[in-house]
């Protein structure tokens, strides 16, 4: 077997176990290893293993860049664009304000407070779409449907008891669980881009970000089907394709 191709086996292993570190014979950019271990979960069947190899070539090509310009480079050009398109009422400006700001992130360090301003509205709509609204809602219009029924409710006057327990409670519950994830990955994800340093970001742990990011981009509309690349009726890219694929072009732009 080749150096090339035992490295690229290695490189693929690693990522398909989420090593908490790349290879050791291996470039990654600061920042960009968990990013990696991610996408290459989300991606469908063999699009996955096949991403991976471009990945190592594009490693293999070139230097990795210093502090987390990969980031913000993958941010502004793939991952922000992305959720602009999916949320056009987006009527304040936060998808823009929050790219501008890793466009400028890409050439020289952005304090801290502009961050943390900057990265609260996003990220609150970010987690408050990928909360798992069809679970939370047939569990708790079940409950309140049981309860009612176990309390002298006719079944229809049940079923309407539990359709409006289960709104009310979902609602609820989806705003929590953003502002909770807010506050918890606003803060740090501030200070670690305001440091460029990839210890801190690391401690944010990107990999979750990745899956809310799938997540709410794929709940507004997800596709009825999708073949084995990855791609929908019509030939629609899902996203974690099109995030894998930005990230991969990212990493070539540098190498080159």
């Amino acid at each position: 077997m080749s150096t090339d191709a035992a490295g690229a086996g290695a490189f693929l292993a690693a990522l398909a176990g989420a090593a908490p570190a790349p290879p050791v014979d291996t470039r990654v950019p600061d920042g960009v290893w968990h990013l990696l271990t991610a996408l290459y979960e989300e991606l469908p069947g063999p699009a996955a293993d096949s991403w991976a190899r471009e990945v190592h070539g594009a490693l293999r090509a070139g230097r990795p860049a210093g502090g987390l310009w990969a980031v913000h480079a993958w941010q502004a050009g793939t991952v922000l664009p992305l959720l602009a398109e999916a949320w056009p009422d987006d009527g304040a400006g936060a998808v823009a304000d929050l790219t501008a700001l890793h466009r400028a992130a890409a050439r020289a360090p952005v304090a801290h407070g502009s961050w943390r301003a900057a990265l609260r509205p996003v990220l609150l709509r970010v987690y408050g779409a990928a909360y798992e609204h069809r679970s939370a809602y047939t569990e708790a219009h079940t409950n309140a449907r049981s309860y009612a029924l176990a309390h002298g409710y006719t079944p229809a006057e049940a079923d309407a008891y539990g359709r409006q327990y289960a709104e009310l409670s979902m609602d609820a519950n989806a705003a929590s669980f953003a502002e909770a994830h807010a506050r918890a990955v606003g803060d740090a994800l501030a200070h670690a881009y305001a440091g460029d340093r990839a210890e801190p970001y690391a401690a944010t742990y990107p990999a979750a970000q990745v899956r809310a990011v799938v997540r709410a981009l794929e709940r507004p509309a997800p596709p009825p089907t999708a073949d084995a690349t990855g791609t929908g009726p019509g030939g629609a890219a899902r996203p974690a394709v099109t995030l894998a694929d930005g990230l991969s072009g990212v990493l070539r732009c540098h190498g080159g």
